[in-house]
């Protein structure tokens, strides 16, 4: 019964989100049959600032401005080119009910779109005009090659981001002695990572730990699955794990565990600059004082 009532959820928000792109593409029709230049008017939403006073709107999914494409300048026009081939290879996936790659897009019009970062930015821009996520368009950003199903009863789920101690966890039978998910980003973590830990945490309700590299990017990837990312700020509500712990590694491992000084890497230039800025953002101020402490 929950499967159907999902899939019947998914063809409603379908059939809502065809009727919004028809009546987008009608819009911009109407207006240049009466001679008159479109103006597309995109909200934009940022996680973050870093003004010193944290009472700021970074945290609500209100939008901080407005971006306004018009055909007057060349720029747009090519932007809006793009956006139109997305939005028309879109419907025909919602329409089919089939899913598409961001890479199979781009093979579709290469000599239009140039680069995927140009189809990434299209569907960014889709997302906000039609206010969906990007699961909503039917649009992946990577095939799965394996599937297997995931055990009933787990306690917690750990995010570790080194696929090499993924494997090693793996080899030790880590998960079937501790009743849990261990899922690695790989990184920075993509859409389905994130998208998908969310799913996990807001359906099953157990608490998820985070291992990351003792640096600043750890650091990042960090606040990336629990704040969300500038580029998706629209969409933070559905990527973002405000639950998730910090399960180190703290800069006070080092001495706690007696590492000895010649296996670790000094930071550089680059690295202090990076953890400098990443400290004046407002929700570390605002959320989660105390990290800002950790990571110095």
């Amino acid at each position: 019964m929950e499967g159907k009532s999902m899939k019947s959820e998914s063809q409603s928000e379908s059939a809502i989100l065809l009727t919004k792109i028809k009546e987008f593409t009608r819009g911009l029709l109407v207006n240049l049959s009466n001679g008159n230049s479109p103006i597309i008017l995109i909200d934009r939403f940022r996680n973050h600032c870093t003004l010193p006073d944290s009472n700021c709107f970074c945290s609500s999914n209100l939008p901080c401005g407005k971006e306004v494409l018009t055909l007057c300048k060349e720029t747009h026009v090519h932007r809006l080119d793009v956006m139109l081939r997305v939005l028309l290879i879109v419907q025909k996936l919602l329409q089919e009910n089939k899913h598409s790659s961001k890479r199979d897009i781009y093979y579709i019009h290469p000599s239009v779109f140039l680069n995927q970062s140009v189809v990434d930015r299209a569907i960014n821009d889709i997302c906000v005009l039609m206010q969906c996520s990007r699961h909503n368009l039917n649009v992946t950003d990577l095939a799965f090659l394996q599937a297997h199903p995931i055990p009933v009863y787990v306690e917690e789920i750990k995010v570790d981001v080194e696929l090499a101690v993924l494997q090693r966890l793996a080899n030790d039978q880590f998960c079937n002695a501790n009743r849990c998910i261990v899922i690695s980003g790989r990184g920075y973590p993509d859409i389905p990572t994130r998208r998908f830990l969310w799913l996990l945490v807001e359906n099953l309700h157990i608490p998820a730990y985070c291992l990351v590299d003792c640096d600043p990017y750890g650091f990042d990837i960090l606040t990336t699955y629990r704040f969300g990312s500038m580029q998706m700020a629209y969409d933070t509500k559905h990527l973002r794990v405000p639950e998730i712990y910090w399960l180190g590694a703290f800069p006070s491992d080092s001495e706690r565990y007696f590492v000895p000084k010649q296996c670790l890497l000094p930071l550089n230039a680059e690295d202090k600059r990076k953890i400098e800025a990443m400290l004046l953002r407002c929700y570390l101020q605002r959320e989660v004082p105390q990290w800002r402490s950790y990571s110095c």
